[in-house]
């Protein structure tokens, strides 16, 4: 998902060619560039293959340098990669673990408990500001949103009950985005049989 929102953000309409995968039946073609066989994977025309959502997000603000200054160009402490790789990192794990509580030895309390302690974090920011670094939306927005949604998803009561009313308003704005809606759409999984789809399908203006 936000593989395809730095995309949408920073690229023109139908920029780039999308095949829609179903993971439980992997196309050969994917396999063949991405052996992992995790999404999302972008092959480039120089044969490049970039298979980590955050790098592709990192490749595509190359793509547009305005977009890149506005999203990056404050980050000389490297602060707003700092707070990516913490979501990426001990959040991502809990969030795992806490969808699937089921599968692990502890409780899904257990598992949202160690969650909690990255979204003090967010929810100190966004009292101070309407974005994670500050005024204006970042990089930091686009790369974490998705995984806060996937949080409050697990338990939207508690999540919507819960102390954290700055990062649900913040969640709540990011949902609301055209863009966010646009990337929704779903599409057919790919063949090789079938027309090109290019994506961005459209511009969308928030």
């Amino acid at each position: 998902m936000r593989a395809r929102l730095a995309i949408a953000y920073a690229l023109p309409v139908a920029s780039l060619e999308l095949r829609e995968v179903v993971l439980k039946d992997k196309p050969q073609a994917m396999l063949d560039i991405s052996p992992k066989g995790t999404v999302p994977v972008l092959h480039l025309e120089n044969e490049r293959v970039i298979d980590e959502s955050l790098d592709i997000m990192l490749w595509a603000l190359e793509q547009n340098s305005a977009l890149k200054q506005r999203w990056l160009g404050k980050d000389s402490s490297g602060a707003i990669k700092a707070l990516i790789a913490s979501n990426d990192g001990d959040f991502k794990w809990a969030l795992d673990h806490y969808k699937y509580a089921d599968r692990f030895e502890h409780s899904a309390q257990f598992y949202r408990e160690k969650a909690e302690f990255f979204l003090v974090e967010l929810e100190a920011r966004l009292q101070k500001h309407a974005f994670l670094m500050g005024a204006d939306m970042t990089l930091a927005d686009v790369a974490i949103f998705p995984f806060v949604r996937q949080f409050a998803h697990v338990d939207k009561d508690w999540f919507f009950a819960s102390e954290f009313k700055a990062l649900q308003a913040w969640l709540s704005a990011r949902l609301a985005e055209g863009r966010f809606n646009a990337i929704m759409k779903k599409y057919p999984p790919w063949s090789a049989q079938q027309a090109p789809l290019y994506f961005p399908a459209e511009n969308v203006a928030d």
